[in-house]
């Protein structure tokens, strides 16, 4: 416990420390956040704003799990997608904002490096940590022995969330007060599971850590994580669902971000089958901000969502393990 309770106050005030050097370097730089023409109208004003954020996120939860961590299996699986994510992220912000390519990464190549990440944890999890192709249908007290397509589901969780935290990066601090809700379930699941305790302490690093940036990402923003933190994160959150056996509970442990994801789905299915829009703009938090809404209370609002939800989560799991 004390250790955890350490590395997410570590991460926490490393954040805090950190972030307002990086933001003077990359406002020495000029290396700010691209506005879509097509977004919010509200949203230009934003253009400009010190980006790649997830670079502090990730270095505040580095330097105290590898100082107060053991490294067991599991958790290396979790902290190793992490950091394969946020490369991913990475190389996209670096293209969009240094290169000066508004697109990032091509489509295909973000595809294959997120079917090798997904490999690796596959096969670090089931020949080191002890995972097993059989996944927990908590929701019914079910098992469903997946056998040779656990390596599909393992990149659909990781595929789903770094897209999933990625679309709901788009209002100040939504992404990043989801991502430590989410983690913040996962200290309590971590915590009931016996021998977890390096991910519990790297969950609470990636709890401290997003506290921290919300100091300084919060509305109004002074910096914004870019797809450095928002893939990162959501390669955390994947793989810890993946490590603790709660793949299918991480739809409602999620499910913020499960949302914000299907109303993209719905929006572009909609326009193809129908040739009309059921939402004013998606992902969702948008469809909010045109209807008049203030990005401070879609934020709040839907940080209570997420708190609910894994809050059911987390009691559902609590259910089904005892």
């Amino acid at each position: 416990m004390g250790e955890v309770l350490i590395g997410g106050t570590a991460a926490l005030l490393l954040c805090v420390f950190l972030s307002p050097r990086f933001i003077a370097f990359m406002r020495d730089r000029q290396f700010g956040q691209h506005i879509r023409e097509e977004g919010p109208a509200g949203h230009h004003s934003k253009a400009g704003t010190p980006t790649m954020g997830g670079v502090v996120i990730v270095l505040a939860i580095t330097v105290p799990f590898l100082i107060l961590g053991d490294l067991d299996a599991r958790a290396v699986g979790v902290f190793g997608t992490m950091l394969a994510c946020a490369g991913v992220g990475f190389a996209d912000d670096y293209v969009k904002i240094v290169k000066r390519r508004s697109l990032g990464l091509r489509g295909r190549t973000k595809l294959v490096v997120t079917v090798l990440i997904s490999l690796a944890l596959w096969w670090l999890a089931t020949q080191h940590a002890g995972i097993t192709a059989t996944v927990r249908l908590r929701f019914v007290d079910a098992s469903l022995d997946l056998g040779p397509l656990f390596p599909v589901l393992v990149y659909l969780v990781i595929a789903g969330t770094t897209n999933g935290v990625n679309l709901t990066d788009g209002l100040d601090g939504l992404a990043a007060g989801c991502a430590g809700i989410v983690m913040l379930a996962y200290i309590g699941i971590t915590f009931i599971t016996t021998g977890a305790e390096d991910l519990a302490l790297l969950s609470a690093c990636v709890v401290g850590a997003c506290v921290g940036f919300l100091w300084f990402n919060a509305f109004p923003a002074t910096i914004f994580m870019g797809d450095t933190g928002s893939l990162g994160l959501g390669g955390a959150i994947g793989a810890m669902a993946i490590m603790t056996n709660t793949e299918f509970l991480l739809i409602l442990l999620g499910g913020i971000f499960v949302i914000e994801a299907l109303s993209v789905m719905i929006q572009v299915l909609a326009f193809q089958t129908m040739r009309r829009r059921l939402f004013l703009m998606a992902p969702i938090h948008h469809h909010f901000e045109i209807l008049g809404w203030s990005e401070t209370k879609i934020i709040l609002r839907f940080w209570i969502i997420a708190t609910v939800c894994a809050a059911i989560g987390f009691t559902l799991y609590q259910a089904s393990i005892s």
